[in-house]
């Protein structure tokens, strides 16, 4: 009989730590789990879940605009952001409930409460003091908003988590920050009829994906009405009656109702007791981990953003599985962070898999490059002038796709059918033997039968 009060303790009730503790539970192990907030992590509670649900409500305003030319009269549409709000809190309190009952039903043990580490086997809970044991520890806290304590103002400043729970909505917002978070809310707050200023302090928004997709979703954002500022940083921030005065390194001045700071995210690692365990960490604060999850201490492990691998929820699941077939299976699983599909859900969309054309030109001695940029059909008879852009990039060696990239609508949804064959290693000549659908936008993906230009040794010909 064990010594231990749980074969396996979770400090993190995300969708790591919640897929770990469910599946081990479902095993017949002893399980217990702690969470300080509420159930479902920053997916589901305040990220990819509440924000796709605004970025749905944003499109809107669009959709009747487009109405018009096909026919319908819409009228004259208004919106109501405190209904968008207790609409979108009644769906997160729906889903949260669904994690706790997965537990429940798989007889995991719920702690409504922040846990610390004593030392290698043993967890506080923090609500009550008590102190209990486990043969294994998983960490999986997730990350938190980089909240930019060395700007002076920063304090006047919102956060995403903020920005699901505003009291009214802003008639401006400025968002600082170039990654998808700050983009795709850039999108979202000019949808729902705010003037939005982005600024970022790189060349160019988007820094990890393929150029040409980053330049045409910057071009559609500025056409749509989007400010964006690159090249520049917020170097202060004050109060006045006016609202928030922004004052920015190139000197600009800018009075706005709310500042955004989207300056991507840290590892939540702090006050969690991991030094008292022994639990390494980087410079950064991530947990350090081996190819397996397994911390410098070896019965504990690390899952999702606290380890700063990959920030996906997805992948936080997916090294929640690897950890179970590792400890509990008897069939050590390394995680798979190679050709992992991700979008943007901007407006237009972006979906991608695989390298980067600058990626694979310096990987490749030659490539061969597939593009397409056409107008939608929808676009057609709505009028709007905006463009998709659909690209391959393949390896002229052995003809395989190495990467997939799209901006348009449902983007998204491709990527995730183009992970399939991009992740099974098929060439070009499968792309062109398949037959199209049409008339659909994702037809020009195997119907690019000639490159559009080629790479040598990092040179377009």
């Amino acid at each position: 009989m064990s010594s231990f009060d749980f074969d396996l303790f979770v400090i993190g009730g995300g969708s790591g730590g919640v897929r770990g503790a469910r599946v081990a539970a479902s095993l017949g192990k002893k399980v217990g789990i702690a969470e300080e907030y509420r159930y479902g992590g920053t997916c589901v509670i305040r990220g990819c879940v509440p924000k796709k649900l605004f970025v749905y409500a944003s499109q809107y305003s669009e959709h009747f605009e487009d109405a018009a030319g096909f026919g319908w009269t819409a009228g004259e549409s208004t919106f109501d952001w405190k209904k968008l709000i207790e609409a979108k809190d009644k769906e997160i309190a729906r889903l949260e409930g669904l994690y706790r009952k997965g537990l429940d039903n798989a007889k995991a043990e719920i702690f409504d409460t922040r846990a610390e580490l004593v030392d290698a086997h043993t967890i506080r809970l923090l609500k009550t003091g008590k102190t209990v044991t486990a043969e294994t520890i998983v960490v999986a806290t997730g990350g938190t908003p980089n909240l930019h304590l060395a700007l002076p103002g920063h304090e006047l400043c919102i956060s995403s988590n903020e920005a699901f729970h505003l009291e009214e909505l802003p008639k401006s917002i400025l968002i600082a920050g170039g990654g998808y978070i700050a983009v795709e809310f850039a999108n979202i707050f000019h949808g729902l009829g705010v003037e939005t200023t982005l600024i970022y302090r790189g060349a160019e928004i988007l820094s990890r994906f393929d150029q040409d997709l980053r330049k045409g979703l910057h071009e559609a954002m500025e056409a749509k009405g989007i400010r964006i500022l690159c090249h520049d940083i917020i170097e202060r921030v004050t109060k006045t009656e006016e609202g928030l005065s922004v004052l920015t390194k190139n000197d600009k001045r800018l009075t706005v109702d709310t500042v955004m700071l989207a300056l991507g995210r840290t590892p939540n690692t702090k006050n969690i007791g991991l030094e008292a365990a022994g639990v390494a960490v980087n410079e950064l604060g991530a947990i350090v981990v081996d190819e397996y999850s397994r911390t410098s201490v070896p019965n504990v492990y690390a899952l999702g953003d606290v380890t700063d691998r990959v920030q996906l929820t997805p992948v936080a699941i997916h090294e929640a599985m690897c950890f179970i077939e590792t400890v509990y299976k008897n069939n050590p699983t390394r995680p798979d962070h190679e050709l992992i599909p991700t979008a943007v859900f901007s407006q237009p969309e972006i979906g991608t898999v695989g390298l980067t054309e600058e990626e694979a030109a310096k990987r490749y001695p030659e490539l061969e490059i597939y593009r397409a940029q056409f107008r939608p059909m929808k676009a057609t008879l709505s009028g709007r002038s905006e463009k998709m852009i659909m690209k391959l990039i393949v390896n002229a060696a052995d003809r395989k796709v190495i990467g997939a990239h799209i901006l348009g609508h449902d983007a998204g949804e491709m990527a995730q059918l183009l992970g399939i064959p991009v992740k099974a290693g098929c060439t070009k000549e499968d792309f062109d033997r398949t037959m199209a659908v049409h008339p659909t936008a994702s037809e020009e993906l195997v119907t690019m039968y000639t490159p559009s230009y080629r790479i040598r040794n990092g040179e377009r010909v």
